[in-house]
C-alpha cells in the first residue's frame, strides 16, 4: 500500500513538473525571445520566436521577429568557412518568406516592412546584376512604406541611406551600358545618402551602424574630415546589438586606412 502512494505522488511530481512547459503561452515565447535578442543571442532568441509561431501560426509579432532573427543569425556566420554563402542564401530568402507573411497578415505595421526590405536586399546582393536592379525598386518601395507608417524608424532611414548610395555608385558609364542589358537602373544620390543616415542618427543617436555607413557614404562623396568624424563616434557608441562590435572594428579598419594615407 505505502508502495502504491510512493508510486502515485511521483507520478503527480512529475505531472506538476511538466505543467509549465505545456501551460507555456504565444507571448511567454516571444518574452523569452526578446531576452535573448537583448542579451545578443540570436539563435536562442530564433528558437524561441519559432516555438511562439508553433503555437500561433498566425501571429504577426513572431513573423517578423523571425525574419529578424534569421537576417541576424545569418549576417554572423563565419564568411570563409565553406558553406557560409549558401547557409545565408537560404536563410535569407527564409527570412523573406516569413516577413511576406508578416505583411500579408498586418500590412500596417512598420516592421513587416521594413524586415522584407532587409531580407530582400541581403539576398539581392547574392544574386546577378538584373535580379539586384529589378529587387532594387520594391526594396525601395517596401523601405518607404515602413517609413510611412512610421517616420520615426531609424533603421529605415538607415536602410534607404545605403539604397541611396549604392544606387549613386553605379556611375554614368555603367548606368548607361547597364541600361543597355538590365533596362532602367533607378536613381540615388550621395547627398540624399547623407540626409538619410543623418535623420537616424537624430532618431537613435547611439547606435554604431547609422555612424559607420554615414562615414561611408562621406567616404564616396570625397569628405575625408567627416568621415573620419563618423568613423570616430562610431567607436565611442555603446554596444546595444550583437553586430556592434562588427561595426566597430569596420570603423576601426576604416579609420587606419584613411588615416595612413598622406
Amino acid at each position: 500500500m505505502v508502495d502504491r502512494w510512493r508510486k502515485l505522488i511521483f507520478l503527480l511530481a512529475l505531472v506538476m513538473l511538466s505543467l509549465p512547459a505545456f501551460s507555456q503561452t504565444a507571448a511567454d515565447h516571444l518574452k523569452a525571445g526578446d531576452q535573448y535578442y537583448a542579451q545578443f543571442d540570436d539563435n536562442k532568441a530564433l528558437e524561441e520566436y519559432r516555438r511562439a509561431l508553433e503555437l500561433e501560426p498566425e501571429n504577426y509579432e513572431a513573423l517578423w521577429k523571425i525574419a529578424r532573427a534569421l537576417i541576424d543569425v545569418a549576417d554572423a556566420l563565419p564568411p570563409k568557412e565553406p558553406g557560409t554563402l549558401t547557409k545565408q542564401k537560404k536563410m535569407y530568402a527564409e527570412a523573406e518568406e516569413y516577413a511576406r507573411r508578416a505583411v500579408k497578415l498586418n500590412p500596417n505595421d512598420t516592421w513587416g516592412h521594413f524586415f522584407l526590405s532587409a531580407a530582400m536586399g541581403k539576398r539581392a546582393l547574392m544574386l546577378g546584376k538584373k535580379e539586384q536592379i529589378e529587387m532594387s525598386r520594391e526594396v525601395k518601395a517596401e523601405i518607404e512604406k515602413a517609413l510611412e507608417l512610421d517616420p520615426n524608424n531609424d533603421l529605415a532611414y538607415h536602410a534607404l541611406g545605403r539604397w541611396h548610395r549604392r544606387m549613386a555608385e553605379i556611375g554614368g558609364v555603367k548606368r548607361a551600358l547597364g541600361g543597355l542589358f538590365y533596362g532602367d537602373i533607378p536613381r540615388g544620390s550621395f547627398e540624399e545618402s547623407e540626409k538619410c543616415f543623418k535623420r537616424a542618427i537624430e532618431i537613435r543617436p547611439d547606435y554604431t551602424n547609422h555612424y559607420l555607413e554615414l562615414g561611408r557614404t562621406y567616404l564616396a562623396m570625397g569628405k575625408r574630415d567627416l568621415a573620419i568624424q563618423a568613423f570616430e563616434k562610431c567607436l565611442e557608441c555603446p554596444i546595444t546589438t550583437s553586430k556592434c562590435e562588427l561595426y566597430k572594428k569596420e570603423a576601426s579598419e576604416e579609420l587606419a586606412r584613411l588615416k595612413g594615407r598622406k
